[in-house]
């Protein structure tokens, strides 16, 4: 079956793309169902009993980091905007620094299962573990707008799907597999379909990037050239300034962009989270350094599948298809493979969507069962039964959401709504990570000064900002209540947090107690457990 027209939306053969995605989850789903024995207690569901290794786990990272944004709304926004779309990559690879460096041996050593053990290690424990589980839902919920909206942009361009109701279908069908996953097998069965999903990614990019350089005699100015020639932006895609020049307003946005970015990556709960799945701080450590080559590898290779969608398919075509941006890397694939390799690409791209929803909802559910229903309402005396099955309850709630979320954030660049999860995450979360984990005098009132005024800011920018209204872009497009200028708030809410944590500490008179401070601090850094 050939191409049709952009305008129709769809590429290759609906049924072949089906076949592919229903083998990909037959296996999967075969996979977390072996592992669904395996999880008798909390560790084993949250954490998957830390019997992962460090490459194992670094692997996973990948699977779990590489998103749907990553995938297709990079490979999308560098066809489109070219280096300005590059820019994403960057900020996603060297974010890992800070998480190397600073975060992951720490976390490792002094939490159990959610970002929340860390936090209310020596503080008050209901309050923090309160604004904690807050944060991880909040932040999770945003990450999976994208992937939901990748799904629906995704799914409607290769089955031929048009319509918001079809769509809508297509996003609820991947919450229910998704939240199979997570119900049936845990961190485990979760782990493993990261892994998978991450190798068939891995192989996919490259494959892909070889026959590309190939394709245009392994000379890279030839294949930028091309893609200047198909671009309606012409020589510019070649050049900083495309999207992120045109203006002072739009330079800043790239500076807040940038922040959320580099700082957004070492406090997401999700990723914080896998590194409980290590059995001590060295496997932590080497998860990231595998994670990070892996990374590397993968984001170099989209700057060539980029550049080449923009040279073979062409931004004008890439734009007017169902997906808009989301759907380059596909039709790059049809153009360079044909239907078999469309299909692939497809797989992988569902592939990579379902892992990190599962890994996502997890995370939320494991948050609220532990840091809310254990610590807060039982008290830390909760039966562990009983609390895996207020998580599997709560990865149900939050799946639903996830799925109404999805449907209405469609056609959204994905890369984009998953910048704004990172400007969560670094707004809430990172300030009292370091704080917690560096400074000696920090204490419970700092933590939620800091927490609850860099989510509450956030949330007020991104309202206001042409992000939810104001724009054809827009959530919702045909009204204009906008009055923040910028898309992203990271440059006006990760310093409010910094500075509300600071001034809370040292204007509040509590402090806390000197012996767990010693402990904590003992703990965290040599991962000796009392």
């Amino acid at each position: 079956m050939t191409m049709i027209s952009a305008q129709s939306g769809q590429v290759g053969s609906p049924l072949l793309n089906l076949v592919v995605f229903a083998g990909f989850v037959a296996i999967t789903l075969y996979v977390v169902y072996r592992m669904s024995h395996r999880n008798t207690s909390t560790a084993d569901y949250y954490a998957a009993g830390s019997a992962f290794t460090g490459s194992q786990n670094g692997v996973a990272i990948t699977g779990d980091y590489l998103s749907a944004a990553s995938f297709l709304g990079i490979a999308g926004a560098i066809a489109v905007h070219g280096y300005d779309g590059f820019l994403y990559s960057i900020g996603f690879l060297v974010a890992w620094l800070v998480a190397l460096l600073l975060v992951a041996e720490l976390v490792r050593n002094t939490g159990r299962f959610t970002m929340g053990d860390v936090l209310a290690y020596r503080m008050r424990q209901r309050p923090v573990r309160a604004a904690a589980a807050t944060s991880t839902l909040v932040i999770s919920f945003f990450y999976m707008l994208a992937q939901m909206a990748g799904a629906g942009g995704l799914v409607a361009l290769l089955l031929d799907v048009h319509g918001k109701g079809g769509q809508a279908l297509v996003v609820g069908v991947v919450g229910l597999i998704m939240i199979f996953y997570v119900l049936v097998g845990g961190m485990k069965g979760t782990t493993w379909v990261q892994i998978i999903k991450a190798t068939l990614l891995m192989l996919c990019v490259v494959l892909m990037t070889v026959f590309l350089l190939g394709k245009f005699g392994f000379s890279v100015s030839a294949l930028l050239d091309e893609a200047a020639a198909n671009n309606a932006n012409g020589q510019k895609v070649l050049d900083p300034g495309v999207r992120y020049g045109r203006t002072a307003i739009t330079q800043l946005d790239f500076i807040s962009l940038s922040l959320a970015l580099l700082l957004g990556a070492a406090s997401l709960p999700h990723v914080l989270m896998r590194f409980y799945t290590v059995p001590n701080a060295i496997q932590a450590r080497r998860s990231v350094v595998w994670a990070i080559g892996c990374m590397a590898v993968f984001y170099l290779a989209t700057l060539v599948i980029g550049y080449g969608a923009s040279a073979l398919v062409g931004s004008d075509r890439i734009l007017a298809s169902t997906g808009r941006e989301n759907s380059a890397a596909p039709l790059l694939a049809f153009e360079i493979g044909g239907t078999l390799l469309l299909g692939i690409v497809a797989a992988v791209a569902f592939a990579t969507i379902l892992a990190v929803v599962a890994g996502l909802t997890l995370t939320a559910s494991a948050s609220f069962a532990h840091d809310v229903y254990a610590n807060i309402f039982r008290g830390g005396k909760a039966d562990p039964r009983s609390e895996v099955r207020v998580a599997r309850l709560t990865a149900v709630v939050v799946g639903v959401l996830a799925m109404i979320g999805g449907i209405l954030a469609n056609n959204q660049n994905v890369a984009f709504l998953v910048a704004l999860a990172f400007a969560f995450a670094a707004s809430a979360n990172l300030s009292t990570l370091l704080y917690s984990l560096f400074w000696k005098r920090f204490n419970t009132t700092g933590t939620l000064w800091g927490m609850y005024s860099g989510l509450g800011s956030c949330l007020l920018l991104v309202f206001f900002s042409p992000v939810v209204s104001g724009g054809p872009t827009s959530i919702f497009s045909n009204v204009d209540f906008h009055l923040f200028p910028l898309t992203n708030p990271g440059i006006i809410s990760i310093p409010i947090s910094f500075l509300m944590g600071f001034l809370g500490t040292v204007l509040s008179k509590n402090r806390e107690d000197p012996a767990l401070r010693k402990e904590m601090a003992v703990r965290s850094l040599t991962g000796i457990r009392p």
